[in-house]
């Protein structure tokens, strides 16, 4: 029997057909191919590789592109649906998705060529390439604006140098995305670049002794004097907005994908409290276990609600990127909450990865904190409210 998830507004009923079969599909991926996979991967620190091939035959990555790449082209909805799926067998997987499409195959169609949209899509679309995103350095997460990576003109072509750190995918990516600053003519600029994985001067190195996202691979990028030529710059880009815009489609993603971890901890607490006796009767019957409970589900209510307007938002062509922020900034924290609350109710064995809640407790961490932290949200959101900018003091 396929897993039904918390829908306490009955919300399934606003879905079209197509956005409920594709979630159904991801929903039996995640449980009869994945989630056998996941506690040994995390235990491991690695990232099962044989789903690769499977995530593309679903069609999971780029799906909101179009099909002459080799790409689904679904809808916003179904593609938040599927992250939703993803995130509730383990963040890892969700990550690994959602950089492929959002941070990668995104502004490749976006920015790029037509050469680079003919030449990497369809082979990522097919999980035969996969790729990363390099924008955060060790000195600048929340700050992108101050890189420090570098490109400057030499031989038809551009040499890079920097560092960009907490790259997923980065160790086992076929390419990668690339923002460095090229200064020209006096003036700075942020740029984009696809850089192979066998260019000489660019290495990657695995980071090592996460407690979070260990069923994920993240990575260092080093870049000494890595030269590329001219076309392989993406034409689209030259300033902050280019990333930034890459950034909102990833938000997006683990907006909804939030929704998969926290209705996790939530089945997986309601399970236990019904069943768990204290005192002659299930834990699920006291007042204190029932209001964690109420507080879960609500919180999950809201967050798909966000989530599905969000979505409607995007495919209109009318959300805004402080919009996105909410969402990320919402239900990631809520999850997050969520996560620890089911952990409670589980006691001792809230710790042990016989259940899954540890496991989420522990990545939820790490998705509060990259794309945006809570913090970097609320400031946002405080601008655009306001019409104060709040950065840098």
């Amino acid at each position: 029997m396929l897993y039904e998830p918390p829908d306490y507004y009955a919300i399934d009923e606003l879905l079209s057909d197509e956005e409920r079969m594709v979630r159904d599909t991801a929903r039996r991926f995640i449980e009869d191919e994945y989630q056998p996979l996941v506690t040994k991967a995390f235990r491991d620190g690695s990232f099962p590789m044989q789903i690769v091939p499977r995530l593309a035959e679903l069609g999971f990555f780029g799906p909101t592109l179009p099909e002459r790449y080799g790409c689904a082209d679904l809808n916003s909805v179904a593609y938040g649906l599927i992250n939703q799926e993803l995130e509730r067998g383990d963040s890892g997987i969700r990550s690994f998705a959602s950089v492929q499409s959002g941070l990668v195959m995104y502004p490749i169609f976006t920015y790029g060529s037509e050469e680079h949209r003919t030449h990497w899509l369809p082979r990522m679309a097919r999980g035969e390439a996969i790729g990363c995103f390099g924008l955060t350095e060790p000195d600048f997460g929340s700050n992108p604006s101050g890189m420090l990576t570098t490109a400057r003109r030499a031989d038809g072509g551009f040499i890079l140098n920097g560092v960009k750190r907490w790259i997923t995918n980065g160790n086992i990516a076929d390419v990668a995305v690339v923002w460095a600053r090229l200064e020209e003519d006096g003036q700075s600029a942020i740029h984009g670049f696809l850089v192979e994985r066998d260019r000489q001067g660019y290495s990657a190195r695995e980071m090592e002794g996460k407690f979070s996202l260990r069923a994920s691979i993240t990575s260092e990028l080093f870049l000494d004097d890595c030269w590329i030529p001219e076309e392989n710059r993406l034409p689209g880009t030259g300033s902050m907005k280019a990333p930034l815009s890459c950034l909102s489609q990833a938000r997006y993603g683990i907006a909804w994908g939030a929704i998969g971890a926290a209705s996790a901890c939530y089945d997986c607490a309601l399970s236990y409290a019904r069943e768990r006796i204290m005192f002659d009767k299930p834990i699920a019957a006291f007042q204190l276990v029932q209001r964690k409970l109420v507080t879960m589900v609500t919180e999950i209510t809201k967050a798909q609600l966000l989530c599905l307007r969000l979505g409607r938002l995007k495919d209109a062509q009318h959300v805004r990127p402080e919009q996105i922020s909410m969402a990320k900034m919402n239900n990631v924290s809520q999850a997050l909450k969520i996560a620890r609350l089911a952990r409670d109710i589980l006691g001792a064995n809230g710790i042990i990865d016989e259940y899954p809640i540890i496991r989420h407790m522990l990545n939820l961490e790490t998705v509060n904190t990259y794309e945006g932290t809570e913090d970097v949200h609320r400031l946002i959101i405080g601008k655009d409210i306001t019409g104060f900018s709040a950065f840098g003091g």
